[in-house]
């Protein structure tokens, strides 16, 4: 997928999220994320969308804090996330190819333009699913490609950070698999003391196996739904129902 492709999924789901919002009510519980209520789903990622488009619109080249949604609530809410839906759609399309600012995870992306648009097209997505939860009814579909992208996204970027606590004492071999979705969408992750790491091709003799239809792998490894299918070493799959949180 190009950066392209990742703004106008960033554009479609931002706007689906708000009308299961506004569907579902900001007072619902969200069952994907039970400490959350509808407007906390909608102030976390209308602040996130802000913060975002904050680094490329100003170039920005170090971490800065999110800054506080406001105090609002009901449609006023929704309001607001899609103003600050906008806000960013509309400074990624406008920024230069070449926009030089801070980024925060090491996965492959060709420019900090791709990998705003990238994370936050993932970001929204993860949390679309979030609010059509809260509202109920038949989820909207995630495109094979796209959740195979999300899943290489977290498993080389988020958890190749110190912050993973996805690790084992002494050196183990996961395996993540994504059925149909072609030869390639296979990940070796091997697993120490330190943060893992995570290559996308077949390799070793793996102790378990994570797997299942992209889209809903790429929602299992999120912790949003169990993972498909789990086979091998049922104890080490279960680390990453335990650890995998970002």
């Amino acid at each position: 997928m190009n950066t392209a492709d990742f703004l106008q999924t960033l554009d479609r789901e931002g706007r689906l999220l708000a009308a299961a919002a506004a569907a579902a009510g900001t007072d619902a519980k969200v069952p994907t994320c039970p400490e959350w209520q509808v407007r906390d789903l909608l102030r976390h990622t209308g602040a996130v969308h802000r913060w975002a488009a904050t680094f490329v619109a100003e170039a920005y080249p170090e971490p800065r804090p999110f800054g506080d949604p406001p105090d609002l609530d009901g449609a006023e809410l929704v309001d607001w996330y899609l103003d600050s839906h906008r806000l960013l759609v509309d400074t990624l399309a406008a920024a230069p190819a070449d926009v030089r600012c801070w980024t925060f995870h090491p996965a492959p992306n060709p420019s900090p333009l791709a990998f705003w648009t990238r994370r936050q097209a993932h970001e929204t997505t993860v949390h679309r699913y979030d609010a059509e939860a809260a509202r109920g009814g038949t989820a909207s579909p995630i495109a094979p490609d796209f959740a195979v992208d999300g899943i290489d996204e977290l498993l080389r970027g988020f958890h190749a950070r110190p912050k993973s606590r996805v690790r084992t004492p002494e050196p183990r071999l996961l395996r993540v698999r994504a059925l149909g979705a072609g030869t390639d969408a296979v990940w070796t992750v091997r697993l120490t003391d330190e943060p893992p790491v995570a290559v996308r091709e077949e390799t070793g003799a793996a102790e378990a196996e994570l797997s299942g239809p992209a889209d809903e792998l790429y929602l299992a490894l999120w912790n949003r739904r169990h993972v498909p299918v789990v086979s091998g070493d049922q104890a080490l799959a279960a680390l990453w129902r335990e650890k995998g949180g970002i």
